[in-house]
């Protein structure tokens, strides 16, 4: 949608009328002037020739012309632009830990996961790039930024599950190094998890200000079931269920412009990466038109120093 980035800026636009309301006063005055005196030669200098009249009248249009680009151009308006021609940068970042072996989904979750997410590179256009990085108690990059999609896919299907914890942080903030590698495209980060951050030295909060920091859009996908999903048992026999921290995968997405979808089954994990795909597709971008406005009003200026000074100036 298009609008300005600093919008209290164009209330500087209020004094226009002003300046049109203080022109035509000083030309009132001067026809005034005019009458008043009955000499013919201050009449002409106060009056001018027809000439005259109309290049002053069109150098204050132009003025003023330049003062309302310069308005526009500090009030920094943007415009939607469809999808920009070099692509987008979709990093998947996977959680590898020890629950995503649970077999609610099946064959696990961390088969079906990969599955879902082919099915997403797929979609990608030959212009996109997409690289995946794997996270438990720490993050490691599976496949490097490529626009080779098949063999990102051949990277993913080689992905195994660790037996390690969940950092969250870790695996985020280096997907987010990656997206940022490749400049001029439009960066894309997918986050799956199905746990809570408790490891890593990055925490999901340094995360977020690391991706904002760098303009990447993150979507995060919760991996959970409706009943509770049994991993083990401790030491005194008592049972380890799985544990999804919605609310910092939620505040991930929504501090990033991205979204958060809640997985239940494999069926509703492929609809999640369609969904996503789709999403990337069709997103309008916004583009700064600023330099557009500067640029016009230099242009303008120059316009009326010639006007004023140059080989067309009409002055008596």
């Amino acid at each position: 949608m298009a609008g300005f980035n600093n919008e209290i800026i164009l209330l500087f636009l209020l004094l226009i009328p002003g300046l049109f309301l203080l022109y035509y006063r000083v030309l009132q005055n001067k026809r005034k002037a005019a009458i008043k005196f009955s000499n013919l030669s201050y009449i002409k200098s106060a009056i001018g020739n027809k000439k005259r009249i109309k290049r002053d009248s069109l150098l204050f249009y132009i003025s003023i012309g330049v003062v309302i680009l310069m308005i526009l151009g500090f009030a920094d308006p943007h415009i939607p632009l469809e999808q920009t021609k070099e692509g987008v940068n979709v990093i998947l970042v996977l959680d590898v830990s020890g629950s995503m072996q649970a077999t609610d989904y099946s064959p696990n979750r961390l088969e079906s996961a990969k599955s879902s997410a082919k099915i997403l590179l797929e979609s990608l256009q030959p212009k996109d790039n997409a690289g995946i990085i794997t996270f438990e108690t720490g993050a490691t990059t599976a496949a490097y930024l490529s626009p080779y999609k098949d063999k990102v896919i051949d990277k993913l299907e080689d992905i195994s599950p660790r037996d390690g914890k969940t950092a969250i942080g870790d695996g985020l903030s280096l997907g987010i190094d990656m997206a940022s590698s490749v400049p001029n495209k439009k960066k894309v980060v997918i986050l799956l998890s199905d746990g809570v951050n408790n490891a890593g030295v990055i925490t999901p909060r340094e995360a977020i200000a690391f991706a904002k920091l760098n303009d990447i859009q993150v979507y995060t996908i919760g991996l959970g079931s409706e009943e509770k999903v049994v991993l083990g048992y401790d030491f005194f026999g008592r049972a380890q269920y799985a544990e999804l921290d919605e609310a910092t995968l939620k505040a991930i997405a929504d501090q990033t412009g991205g979204r958060y979808f809640k997985s239940i089954d494999s069926q509703t994990l492929d609809d999640i990466y369609r969904n996503i795909s789709a999403d990337i597709e069709r997103e309008e971008e916004e583009t700064s038109i600023k330099d557009w406005m500067f640029v016009a009003a230099l242009g303008l200026f120059f316009v009326q120093l010639y006007m004023r000074y140059g080989r067309g100036r009409i002055i008596q």
